[in-house]
Protein backbone atom coordinates (compact mmCIF):
# COMPACT_ATOMS: atom_id res chain seq x y z
CA UNK A 1 0.00 0.00 0.00
CA UNK A 2 1.37 3.48 -1.09
CA UNK A 3 2.31 5.84 1.69
CA UNK A 4 -0.64 8.18 2.53
CA UNK A 5 1.45 11.27 1.52
CA UNK A 6 2.40 9.51 -2.04
CA UNK A 7 -1.61 9.27 -2.02
CA UNK A 8 -1.61 13.04 -1.58
CA UNK A 9 0.70 13.67 -4.13
CA UNK A 10 -1.29 12.20 -6.40
CA UNK A 11 -4.38 13.86 -5.59
CA UNK A 12 -2.60 17.60 -5.35
CA UNK A 13 -1.56 17.26 -9.12
CA UNK A 14 -5.14 15.60 -10.32
CA UNK A 15 -6.54 18.91 -10.48
CA UNK A 16 -7.68 20.11 -7.42
CA UNK A 17 -4.62 21.26 -5.24
CA UNK A 18 -4.94 19.73 -1.25
CA UNK A 19 -2.02 19.36 1.24
CA UNK A 20 -0.89 18.48 4.93
CA UNK A 21 0.31 20.52 7.55
CA UNK A 22 3.46 19.43 9.41
CA UNK A 23 3.45 20.24 13.69
CA UNK A 24 6.75 20.51 14.70
CA UNK A 25 6.69 20.32 18.11
CA UNK A 26 7.57 18.01 21.09
CA UNK A 27 5.32 20.36 23.03
CA UNK A 28 2.40 17.89 25.07
CA UNK A 29 -0.36 20.33 24.58
CA UNK A 30 0.42 20.87 21.12
CA UNK A 31 0.48 17.25 20.18
CA UNK A 32 -2.29 16.88 22.00
CA UNK A 33 -4.68 19.62 20.98
CA UNK A 34 -3.28 18.47 17.42
CA UNK A 35 -4.95 14.43 18.49
CA UNK A 36 -7.69 15.73 19.60
CA UNK A 37 -8.37 17.86 16.02
CA UNK A 38 -7.43 14.94 14.23
CA UNK A 39 -10.41 13.16 15.71
CA UNK A 40 -12.82 16.09 15.65
CA UNK A 41 -12.51 16.03 11.90
CA UNK A 42 -11.64 12.80 11.21
CA UNK A 43 -8.38 13.75 9.41
CA UNK A 44 -4.80 12.04 9.34
CA UNK A 45 -2.39 14.16 11.30
CA UNK A 46 0.86 14.86 11.13
CA UNK A 47 3.81 15.19 13.65
CA UNK A 48 7.85 15.75 13.33
CA UNK A 49 10.25 15.86 15.77
CA UNK A 50 13.19 17.69 14.64
CA UNK A 51 17.06 16.26 15.04
CA UNK A 52 17.80 18.61 17.49
CA UNK A 53 14.57 18.06 19.88
CA UNK A 54 14.81 14.47 19.70
CA UNK A 55 17.89 11.99 18.80
CA UNK A 56 19.87 8.97 19.73
CA UNK A 57 21.46 11.40 23.07
CA UNK A 58 18.18 13.14 23.62
CA UNK A 59 18.00 15.78 22.35
CA UNK A 60 17.21 19.26 24.30
CA UNK A 61 13.18 17.74 25.06
CA UNK A 62 15.63 15.04 26.62
CA UNK A 63 13.88 12.17 24.01
CA UNK A 64 14.85 9.36 21.85
CA UNK A 65 13.07 9.01 18.38
CA UNK A 66 11.78 5.88 20.67
CA UNK A 67 10.55 8.07 23.56
CA UNK A 68 9.00 10.72 21.21
CA UNK A 69 6.91 7.62 19.78
CA UNK A 70 5.88 6.67 22.94
CA UNK A 71 4.77 9.47 23.62
CA UNK A 72 2.51 10.28 20.68
CA UNK A 73 1.11 6.67 21.26
CA UNK A 74 0.13 7.60 24.81
CA UNK A 75 -1.40 10.66 23.93
CA UNK A 76 -2.83 9.17 21.21
CA UNK A 77 -4.65 6.68 23.42
CA UNK A 78 -5.36 9.04 25.98
CA UNK A 79 -7.58 11.15 23.61
CA UNK A 80 -8.81 7.87 21.95
CA UNK A 81 -7.39 8.61 18.30
CA UNK A 82 -6.15 5.54 16.02
CA UNK A 83 -2.69 5.62 15.91
CA UNK A 84 -2.70 4.60 11.98
CA UNK A 85 -4.16 8.06 11.57
CA UNK A 86 -0.53 9.69 12.96
CA UNK A 87 2.58 10.18 10.67
CA UNK A 88 5.42 10.30 12.18
CA UNK A 89 8.03 12.49 10.87
CA UNK A 90 11.52 13.37 11.39
CA UNK A 91 12.75 17.08 10.39
CA UNK A 92 16.19 18.42 9.23
CA UNK A 93 17.60 14.66 9.91
CA UNK A 94 21.38 15.33 8.94
CA UNK A 95 24.75 16.04 11.43
CA UNK A 96 23.16 19.55 12.50
CA UNK A 97 23.45 18.53 15.91
CA UNK A 98 27.34 17.61 14.98
CA UNK A 99 27.97 20.40 12.87
CA UNK A 100 31.09 21.08 15.13
CA UNK A 101 32.36 18.29 14.50
CA UNK A 102 34.90 16.66 11.31
CA UNK A 103 32.74 15.24 8.64
CA UNK A 104 33.30 11.57 9.60
CA UNK A 105 32.23 11.70 13.32
CA UNK A 106 29.54 14.00 12.54
CA UNK A 107 27.85 11.85 9.73
CA UNK A 108 28.52 8.53 11.80
CA UNK A 109 25.99 9.96 14.35
CA UNK A 110 23.83 11.32 11.55
CA UNK A 111 23.53 7.83 10.23
CA UNK A 112 22.73 6.25 13.38
CA UNK A 113 20.10 9.30 14.09
CA UNK A 114 18.14 8.67 10.57
CA UNK A 115 18.39 4.51 11.06
CA UNK A 116 16.51 5.07 14.97
CA UNK A 117 14.31 7.02 13.48
CA UNK A 118 12.77 4.80 11.01
CA UNK A 119 13.46 1.83 12.90
CA UNK A 120 11.46 3.38 15.73
CA UNK A 121 8.49 3.75 13.44
CA UNK A 122 9.11 7.06 11.69
CA UNK A 123 7.76 7.13 8.38
CA UNK A 124 8.30 10.63 6.54
CA UNK A 125 11.91 11.79 6.86
CA UNK A 126 13.54 14.74 5.54
CA UNK A 127 16.57 14.37 5.08
CA UNK A 128 19.07 17.42 5.82
CA UNK A 129 22.69 17.36 4.74
CA UNK A 130 23.15 21.33 3.76
CA UNK A 131 25.19 22.37 6.42
CA UNK A 132 29.06 23.04 6.79
CA UNK A 133 30.84 20.71 9.29
CA UNK A 134 34.26 21.05 11.11
CA UNK A 135 36.35 19.59 8.29
CA UNK A 136 34.40 21.36 4.72
CA UNK A 137 36.79 24.76 5.35
CA UNK A 138 35.69 28.34 5.02
CA UNK A 139 31.71 28.28 6.07
CA UNK A 140 31.22 31.28 4.48
CA UNK A 141 31.86 29.30 0.88
CA UNK A 142 28.63 27.48 0.16
CA UNK A 143 29.06 23.74 0.26
CA UNK A 144 29.51 22.01 -2.87
CA UNK A 145 25.79 20.93 -3.76
CA UNK A 146 27.26 17.42 -5.05
CA UNK A 147 28.48 16.69 -1.25
CA UNK A 148 25.57 17.67 0.15
CA UNK A 149 24.01 14.97 -2.55
CA UNK A 150 26.33 12.53 -1.31
CA UNK A 151 25.55 12.96 2.32
CA UNK A 152 21.91 12.85 1.72
CA UNK A 153 22.40 9.67 -0.05
CA UNK A 154 24.39 8.41 3.02
CA UNK A 155 21.94 9.31 5.08
CA UNK A 156 18.89 7.34 3.04
CA UNK A 157 20.81 4.02 3.33
CA UNK A 158 21.35 4.19 6.62
CA UNK A 159 17.46 5.39 6.69
CA UNK A 160 16.88 2.05 4.41
CA UNK A 161 19.00 0.02 6.90
CA UNK A 162 16.57 1.09 9.69
CA UNK A 163 13.07 -0.15 8.22
CA UNK A 164 14.84 -3.45 7.11
CA UNK A 165 15.42 -3.69 10.75
CA UNK A 166 12.15 -2.08 11.65
CA UNK A 167 10.29 -4.97 9.20
CA UNK A 168 11.73 -7.88 10.87
CA UNK A 169 9.84 -7.06 14.26
CA UNK A 170 6.85 -5.47 12.46
CA UNK A 171 5.88 -7.58 9.24
CA UNK A 172 3.31 -4.81 7.71
CA UNK A 173 5.82 -1.62 8.56
CA UNK A 174 5.32 0.96 5.82
CA UNK A 175 8.56 2.30 4.02
CA UNK A 176 9.61 5.83 4.67
CA UNK A 177 8.85 8.15 2.38
CA UNK A 178 11.58 10.63 1.90
CA UNK A 179 11.59 15.06 1.44
CA UNK A 180 15.16 16.16 0.38
CA UNK A 181 16.51 19.82 0.05
CA UNK A 182 16.47 22.42 2.81
CA UNK A 183 16.21 26.23 3.24
CA UNK A 184 17.26 29.30 4.99
CA UNK A 185 17.65 29.77 7.73
CA UNK A 186 18.92 26.06 9.63
CA UNK A 187 16.81 24.77 12.06
CA UNK A 188 15.91 26.82 15.08
CA UNK A 189 14.80 29.83 13.45
CA UNK A 190 16.22 33.29 12.13
CA UNK A 191 19.20 35.48 13.93
CA UNK A 192 17.02 38.55 13.72
CA UNK A 193 15.45 40.67 11.62
CA UNK A 194 14.67 40.08 7.38
CA UNK A 195 18.02 39.94 6.19
CA UNK A 196 17.22 39.56 2.56
CA UNK A 197 14.90 36.83 1.84
CA UNK A 198 14.57 35.45 -1.54
CA UNK A 199 12.62 32.74 -3.49
CA UNK A 200 14.54 29.47 -4.43
CA UNK A 201 15.38 30.13 -8.37
CA UNK A 202 13.71 27.50 -10.22
CA UNK A 203 17.52 26.41 -11.93
CA UNK A 204 18.41 25.69 -8.03
CA UNK A 205 15.56 23.23 -7.16
CA UNK A 206 15.96 21.58 -10.75
CA UNK A 207 19.74 21.02 -9.14
CA UNK A 208 18.92 19.96 -6.39
CA UNK A 209 16.67 17.59 -7.97
CA UNK A 210 19.23 16.48 -10.18
CA UNK A 211 22.13 16.16 -8.05
CA UNK A 212 20.26 14.06 -5.52
CA UNK A 213 18.91 11.69 -8.06
CA UNK A 214 22.20 11.18 -9.16
CA UNK A 215 23.64 10.45 -5.58
CA UNK A 216 20.75 8.24 -4.70
CA UNK A 217 21.30 5.83 -8.09
CA UNK A 218 25.17 5.36 -7.15
CA UNK A 219 24.35 4.13 -3.88
CA UNK A 220 21.45 1.79 -5.22
CA UNK A 221 18.71 3.49 -3.65
CA UNK A 222 16.70 3.93 -7.37
CA UNK A 223 13.63 2.39 -5.68
CA UNK A 224 14.04 4.46 -2.27
CA UNK A 225 14.39 7.32 -4.87
CA UNK A 226 10.58 6.72 -6.02
CA UNK A 227 9.62 7.23 -2.18
CA UNK A 228 11.04 10.97 -2.63
CA UNK A 229 7.87 12.73 -2.41
CA UNK A 230 8.91 16.76 -1.51
CA UNK A 231 11.75 19.16 -1.93
CA UNK A 232 12.06 21.67 0.85
CA UNK A 233 12.42 24.95 -1.12
CA UNK A 234 12.08 28.64 -0.29
CA UNK A 235 8.44 30.19 -1.45
CA UNK A 236 9.38 33.38 0.04
CA UNK A 237 7.85 33.11 3.40
CA UNK A 238 9.86 33.70 6.82
CA UNK A 239 9.40 35.54 10.40
CA UNK A 240 11.93 36.74 13.03
CA UNK A 241 11.79 38.36 16.64
CA UNK A 242 9.46 41.05 15.20
CA UNK A 243 8.70 40.82 11.55
CA UNK A 244 6.77 38.16 9.73
CA UNK A 245 7.53 37.74 5.91
CA UNK A 246 4.02 37.31 3.67
CA UNK A 247 3.87 34.93 0.89
CA UNK A 248 4.10 36.69 -2.27
CA UNK A 249 2.56 34.24 -5.35
CA UNK A 250 3.81 36.49 -7.90
CA UNK A 251 7.32 36.40 -6.63
CA UNK A 252 6.75 32.66 -6.88
CA UNK A 253 5.37 32.15 -9.78
CA UNK A 254 8.50 30.54 -11.94
CA UNK A 255 9.30 28.25 -8.86
CA UNK A 256 5.81 27.14 -8.91
CA UNK A 257 6.05 26.71 -12.49
CA UNK A 258 9.00 24.66 -12.19
CA UNK A 259 7.68 21.60 -10.42
CA UNK A 260 5.06 20.73 -13.57
CA UNK A 261 8.10 19.06 -14.51
CA UNK A 262 7.95 16.36 -11.81
CA UNK A 263 5.04 14.89 -11.33
CA UNK A 264 6.01 12.78 -8.02
CA UNK A 265 7.10 15.44 -6.45
CA UNK A 266 5.60 19.05 -4.20
CA UNK A 267 7.02 21.40 -2.69
CA UNK A 268 7.65 21.24 1.26
CA UNK A 269 7.71 25.25 2.96
CA UNK A 270 8.87 25.37 6.12
CA UNK A 271 8.65 28.74 8.22
CA UNK A 272 5.25 29.19 6.98
CA UNK A 273 4.40 29.97 11.20
CA UNK A 274 1.75 33.21 11.51
CA UNK A 275 0.98 33.39 7.65
CA UNK A 276 -2.55 34.42 7.10
CA UNK A 277 -5.41 31.92 6.09
CA UNK A 278 -5.27 33.03 2.18
CA UNK A 279 -1.66 33.10 1.82
CA UNK A 280 -1.68 29.58 2.95
CA UNK A 281 -4.17 28.26 0.62
CA UNK A 282 -2.50 30.12 -1.71
CA UNK A 283 1.15 28.18 -1.38
CA UNK A 284 -0.96 24.79 -1.36
CA UNK A 285 -2.23 26.05 -4.74
CA UNK A 286 0.99 27.08 -6.06
CA UNK A 287 2.34 23.42 -5.06
CA UNK A 288 3.66 23.62 -1.49
CA UNK A 289 1.77 20.77 -0.45
CA UNK A 290 3.45 19.72 3.00
CA UNK A 291 3.01 23.26 5.18
CA UNK A 292 5.27 22.91 8.48
CA UNK A 293 4.10 25.13 11.31
CA UNK A 294 6.14 24.98 15.12
CA UNK A 295 6.70 28.37 16.81
CA UNK A 296 3.11 29.88 16.55
CA UNK A 297 1.95 26.97 17.79
CA UNK A 298 3.92 27.14 21.03
CA UNK A 299 3.91 31.31 20.94
CA UNK A 300 -0.06 30.75 21.26
CA UNK A 301 0.42 28.21 23.61
CA UNK A 302 2.86 30.81 25.90
CA UNK A 303 0.00 33.41 25.01
CA UNK A 304 -2.95 31.39 26.51
CA UNK A 305 -0.44 30.46 30.00
CA UNK A 306 0.23 34.38 30.13
CA UNK A 307 -3.83 35.17 30.16
CA UNK A 308 -4.14 32.92 32.17
CA UNK A 309 -1.99 34.07 34.75
CA UNK A 310 -3.44 37.33 34.70
CA UNK A 311 -6.65 36.00 35.39
CA UNK A 312 -5.07 33.64 38.45
CA UNK A 313 -3.86 37.11 39.75
CA UNK A 314 -7.48 38.51 39.66
CA UNK A 315 -9.65 35.77 40.92
CA UNK A 316 -11.59 36.76 44.52
CA UNK A 317 -11.41 32.97 45.37
CA UNK A 318 -7.37 32.58 45.20
CA UNK A 319 -6.70 35.70 46.97
CA UNK A 320 -4.27 35.22 49.83
CA UNK A 321 -3.18 31.59 48.29
CA UNK A 322 0.61 31.01 46.53
CA UNK A 323 -0.06 32.10 42.97
CA UNK A 324 2.21 30.54 40.15
CA UNK A 325 4.15 33.68 39.13
CA UNK A 326 4.70 32.14 36.19
CA UNK A 327 6.21 35.32 34.33
CA UNK A 328 8.47 35.83 36.53
CA UNK A 329 9.44 32.25 36.84
CA UNK A 330 10.36 31.96 33.28
CA UNK A 331 12.06 34.88 32.86
CA UNK A 332 14.11 33.84 36.14
CA UNK A 333 14.95 30.23 34.17
CA UNK A 334 15.65 32.12 30.86
CA UNK A 335 18.16 34.63 32.51
CA UNK A 336 19.52 31.44 34.67
CA UNK A 337 20.20 29.29 31.27
CA UNK A 338 20.34 31.66 28.24
CA UNK A 339 21.78 28.73 25.66
CA UNK A 340 18.86 28.57 24.05
CA UNK A 341 18.49 32.36 23.71
CA UNK A 342 21.59 34.69 23.90
CA UNK A 343 23.02 33.86 20.76
CA UNK A 344 19.87 34.78 18.52
CA UNK A 345 18.12 37.78 20.61
CA UNK A 346 19.71 41.40 19.78
CA UNK A 347 19.02 44.82 21.78
CA UNK A 348 19.59 46.48 24.71
CA UNK A 349 18.82 45.44 28.45
CA UNK A 350 15.02 46.31 27.62
CA UNK A 351 14.78 44.67 24.32
CA UNK A 352 16.30 41.56 25.32
CA UNK A 353 13.51 41.16 28.53
CA UNK A 354 10.67 41.85 25.78
CA UNK A 355 12.03 39.36 23.19
CA UNK A 356 12.51 36.85 25.64
CA UNK A 357 8.75 37.06 26.28
CA UNK A 358 7.32 38.01 22.97
CA UNK A 359 9.73 36.91 20.41
CA UNK A 360 7.85 35.30 17.40
CA UNK A 361 10.25 33.20 17.09
CA UNK A 362 9.47 31.96 20.71
CA UNK A 363 12.36 30.76 22.24
CA UNK A 364 11.03 30.82 25.59
CA UNK A 365 9.62 26.91 23.80
CA UNK A 366 13.02 25.43 25.03
CA UNK A 367 12.09 26.03 28.62
CA UNK A 368 8.94 24.71 29.05
CA UNK A 369 10.01 21.29 30.04
CA UNK A 370 12.31 22.68 32.78
CA UNK A 371 11.14 21.13 35.90
CA UNK A 372 10.94 24.44 37.14
CA UNK A 373 8.82 25.80 34.16
CA UNK A 374 6.71 22.70 34.42
CA UNK A 375 6.04 23.42 38.35
CA UNK A 376 5.22 26.70 37.79
CA UNK A 377 2.59 25.86 34.39
CA UNK A 378 1.18 22.98 37.31
CA UNK A 379 1.15 25.50 39.69
CA UNK A 380 -1.22 27.87 37.66
CA UNK A 381 -3.20 24.93 36.42
CA UNK A 382 -4.24 23.78 39.72
CA UNK A 383 -5.21 27.10 41.20
CA UNK A 384 -7.54 27.65 38.20
CA UNK A 385 -8.91 23.98 38.17
CA UNK A 386 -9.83 24.76 42.04
CA UNK A 387 -11.67 27.85 41.13
CA UNK A 388 -14.50 28.99 38.61
CA UNK A 389 -12.81 31.15 36.47
CA UNK A 390 -15.07 34.36 36.15
CA UNK A 391 -17.06 34.61 32.68
CA UNK A 392 -15.37 38.48 32.94
CA UNK A 393 -12.71 37.52 33.33
CA UNK A 394 -12.45 35.21 30.68
CA UNK A 395 -13.70 37.96 28.26
CA UNK A 396 -11.30 40.14 28.95
CA UNK A 397 -8.33 38.65 28.54
CA UNK A 398 -9.84 35.01 26.59
CA UNK A 399 -13.03 36.18 24.70
CA UNK A 400 -12.97 34.36 21.48
CA UNK A 401 -12.74 30.89 24.05
CA UNK A 402 -15.07 32.85 26.57
CA UNK A 403 -17.77 33.13 22.90
CA UNK A 404 -17.29 29.42 23.20
CA UNK A 405 -18.09 28.28 26.31
CA UNK A 406 -20.89 30.93 26.38
CA UNK A 407 -22.48 28.88 23.44
CA UNK A 408 -21.95 25.16 25.44
CA UNK A 409 -19.07 23.82 22.95
CA UNK A 410 -16.11 24.58 24.90
CA UNK A 411 -15.68 23.39 28.65
CA UNK A 412 -14.41 26.60 31.10
CA UNK A 413 -11.13 24.71 32.68
CA UNK A 414 -7.95 25.92 31.74
CA UNK A 415 -6.63 23.04 29.81
CA UNK A 416 -9.17 23.15 27.40
CA UNK A 417 -8.89 26.75 27.58
CA UNK A 418 -5.28 26.55 25.98
CA UNK A 419 -5.43 23.84 23.26
CA UNK A 420 -8.84 25.79 22.44
CA UNK A 421 -6.11 28.76 21.58
CA UNK A 422 -3.84 26.18 19.63
CA UNK A 423 -6.65 24.39 18.03
CA UNK A 424 -7.69 27.91 16.11
CA UNK A 425 -3.83 27.50 13.96
CA UNK A 426 -4.64 24.52 13.12
CA UNK A 427 -8.20 25.35 12.04
CA UNK A 428 -6.29 28.06 9.84
CA UNK A 429 -4.15 25.51 8.62
CA UNK A 430 -7.13 22.83 7.61
CA UNK A 431 -8.94 25.85 5.80
CA UNK A 432 -5.51 25.87 3.77
CA UNK A 433 -4.80 22.53 3.18
CA UNK A 434 -7.91 21.02 2.56
CA UNK A 435 -9.79 19.95 -0.91
CA UNK A 436 -12.18 22.69 -2.51
CA UNK A 437 -15.52 22.03 -2.33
Amino acid sequence: MAHYLQELVKRHKAGNPQGIFSVCSANEFVIEALLEFGKKHNEVVLVEATSNQVNQFGGYTGMTPADFVQLVETISRQVGFPQDKVILGGDHLGPNPWKGEPADSAMAKAKVLVRDYVRAGFTKIHLDASMHLASDGDPNVALDPRIIAQRTAELCQAAEEGYQERLRDHSHAQPPVYVIGTEVPVPGGTTGDDDGLSVTKPEDFHATVSVTREAFASYGLDEAWKRVVGVVVQPGVEFGDHFIEEYNRAEAQALSKALEQYPHLVFEGHSTDYQQPQALREMVEDGVAILKVGPELTFVFREALFLLEHIERQVPALAGRDRSNLQEAMEELMLAEPKNWAPYYKGNAEELKFARKYSLSDRIRYYWANPKAAAAVKKLLDNLNSVHIPLSLLSQYLPRQYGKVRAGELLNVPEALIKDRIAEVYEKYRFATRPRE
